[in-house]
């Protein structure tokens, strides 16, 4: 006769190994001091497959536009989902990715029977999910997640270029960099600078 221990430990295998659609998780834009936080989902389709998938940040420009069209018209369904500045200044930029990544699974047109995340914390979600530390480089889903979060984000940084052309976020996308930090001690924080960032608090103190 089994034991109730092992009758749970095969369970639990039952479950984390169930066949279904499984979908990849990743955010772009936690680290800037401007604009909002970006998560994207997607569920590829095994009989359409992309060559190239990596981790965002290895890939150029050229490339990972190239990839985000790619992405869009070959994977089963994707969703891309933000967290706005008002909202990180509110909860916290950890917490606001988190929820960035519950609206973009919450998004998906399909729904998987598993959510992998890259990182290691989990938004709330009401289906299985596993955080990978550096999924976004083992894991074509998650790659491709990666790439719609980092290419939205940098088209949503044009766009903040184009209303406040004296910060340079068309060339630096909102990290702190020398030129940001000049900018914002010559004319102060704008409406889509994070105010809860220590170097926009500074920026603020000092006009």
């Amino acid at each position: 006769m089994q034991s109730r221990k092992s009758l749970q430990t095969e369970q639990t295998c039952l479950v984390w190994d169930a066949p279904g659609l499984m979908a990849g998780v990743d955010e772009a834009g936690r680290g800037p001091l401007a604009g909002p936080v970006v998560a994207a989902a997607v569920i590829l389709d095994d009989l359409n497959p992309i060559t190239g998938l990596a981790d965002s940040k290895k890939l150029s420009a050229y490339k990972r536009e190239r990839l985000y069209d790619e992405i869009r018209a070959k994977a089963l369904c994707c969703s891309v989902a933000q967290a706005s500045v008002a909202e990180i200044d509110a909860l916290n930029i950890l917490q606001a990715t988190l929820l960035a990544m519950q609206r973009a699974v919450s998004g998906l047109r399909l729904k998987p029977v598993k959510v992998l995340v890259d990182g290691n914390r989990l938004p709330t979600l009401d289906i299985l999910a596993e955080a990978v530390i550096g999924g976004d480089a083992t894991i074509k889903a998650i790659s491709a997640a990666s790439i719609l979060a980092k290419v939205h984000r940098d088209r949503l940084c044009l766009q903040m270029d184009s209303l406040y052309p004296e910060y340079g976020f068309a060339v630096h996308k909102g990290y702190g960099t020398a030129r940001h930090l000049l900018a914002l001690r010559n004319f102060g924080a704008c409406e889509v600078h994070r105010r809860s960032f220590a170097p926009v608090v500074l920026a603020l103190k000092s006009n």
